[in-house]
């Protein structure tokens, strides 16, 4: 028998301001936590999930004032250590945030934890934040970071923010600025990438982001900080917002990421992965610059560096 779980009974939800316009299945899989996206498109699709009394399509945007039924779900529960370790890194987060307004919230996400969960992810950065935030209404991602990429993470707290957020990312009035250690002595003369990227999707599962006359228009600008013989520490400007976009376009340079096993060999790096006990590269989203719908004035925020980052760095100026 599956044990009970907090959506073994019905539940009577209505919509206020703050989710109108949302789609259904889109309120549904932030609200039902734990819940397989399969089993949600089920029980719109059987009618059990009802909108003022009546069946609704999983695309049905909420209106506000909406009375909503979701019927009871049975989830298997989390096992202890699961809600241990989930409880740990909500805690991390909370030392993580950068900004906090009553609109949104600026993250310093840790290298290593996934913006959301799936994937075999049942717990991300947006999770934890709505632990962390329980009676906040509304938490969403305005963009999204790799895993393993560290940095300025933007999430909404308001639909009216998100919108308007999205919006500076589909004009690129949303700037954003990173900085990587890359393979090799950057070319200063290679301060724009303009390749084309197509994403691929194997029968593993696993993306792989390659350059394709085919692919999506992308477009990166670079600039060389620093060097350290083999090595170089980049400013990279993303001016489009492709998959594994940085990290294709450096490789594409002719300088890939150090540690990015997908993207670069990492044989004849190996020794100096191993001195510096790296497990994956360094790309970190240093900058984040954007207007809010309440002014025309661009704010700017900086995440610091992680102390592997900074060591890193250290230890290649010092091999020099």
């Amino acid at each position: 028998m599956i044990p009970v779980s907090e959506f073994d009974k019905v539940q009577f939800r209505e919509i206020d301001a703050a989710h109108e316009g949302q789609r259904i299945d889109n309120y549904l899989f932030s609200q039902l936590k734990g819940v397989p996206k399969s089993r949600v498109y089920r029980i719109l699709r059987k009618g059990e999930v009802r909108v003022n009394k009546k069946r609704v399509k999983a695309e049905y945007k909420l209106q506000n004032g909406d009375s909503l039924r979701i019927p009871p779900i049975k989830v298997a529960e989390k096992t202890a250590d699961e809600n241990i370790h989930k409880f740990e890194r909500v805690k991390e987060l909370e030392a993580q945030i950068l900004h906090e307004t009553n609109q949104y919230i600026l993250l310093n996400k840790p290298s290593g934890m996934a913006v959301h969960g799936g994937s075999g992810l049942s717990f991300g950065v947006i999770e934890a934040l709505r632990a962390l935030r329980p009676k906040e209404k509304f938490l969403e991602l305005v963009h999204r970071l790799d895993r393993d990429t560290s940095g300025c993470l933007l999430i909404a707290k308001r639909r009216s923010y998100l919108t308007h957020f999205h919006e500076l990312l589909r004009t690129k009035k949303m700037r954003k600025e990173y900085i990587a250690i890359v393979c090799g002595d950057w070319d200063n003369h290679q301060n724009r990438v303009t390749a084309p990227l197509k994403k691929n999707q194997p029968k593993s599962g696993e993306r792989y982001v390659t350059v394709d006359n085919e692919g999506k228009a992308s477009e990166t600008g670079f600039k060389c900080l620093k060097r350290f013989g083999d090595y170089s520490l980049i400013k990279a400007m993303p001016m489009t917002g492709r998959t594994h976009q940085i990290r294709v376009h450096a490789q594409f340079a002719g300088c890939p990421l150090l540690g990015d096993d997908k993207y670069s060999e990492t044989n004849e790096h190996r020794e100096l992965l191993g001195s510096l006990k790296l497990k994956t590269f360094l790309l970190h989203a240093q900058k984040l610059s954007f207007t809010t719908p309440d002014s025309d004035k661009i704010v700017t925020f900086e995440a610091p560096l992680s102390q592997t980052f900074e060591n890193t760095i250290e230890y290649l100026r010092q091999r020099k």
